[in-house]
């Protein structure tokens, strides 16, 4: 199983991660997300493959979406919109962000996790 694992070094919750990974002996390829932020042509992949609504896709806790009050904007835009939005700044995605396979997980929930990699 080949994955990759976007993660931003100073978010606690991706340490976490990682380690968790780590932990269970799980290999992985990392990606810095600010530094290397994700494509639209990736996202839009990602997207679709994970089945998974659009606003998982994006740190609604981070200062960028408050900033730019996304909240109320991206229900006023479209699924392309907001894909190319995402794009511009490896912030405005949710961390961790795994592609695996055949799963895209977005944030770490444990349990989930459990499940996506048969742990």
């Amino acid at each position: 199983m080949s994955m990759k694992v976007l993660v931003y070094r100073k978010c606690s919750t991706c340490m976490k991660a990682l380690k968790w990974l780590d932990e269970h002996n799980i290999s992985y390829e990392e990606r810095a997300i600010k530094e290397e932020n994700p494509t639209y042509e990736e996202l839009k992949e990602w997207y679709t493959k994970s089945g998974l609504p659009l606003k998982k896709f994006f740190n609604t806790s981070g200062m960028i979406y408050k900033e730019m009050g996304l909240k109320d904007k991206l229900k006023d835009m479209t699924e392309d919109e907001q894909l190319k939005l995402l794009a511009t700044d490896g912030m405005l995605v949710k961390r961790p962000l795994v592609i695996g396979d055949d799963f895209v997980l977005t944030g770490f929930r444990e349990k989930e996790w459990i499940e996506a990699m048969h742990v």
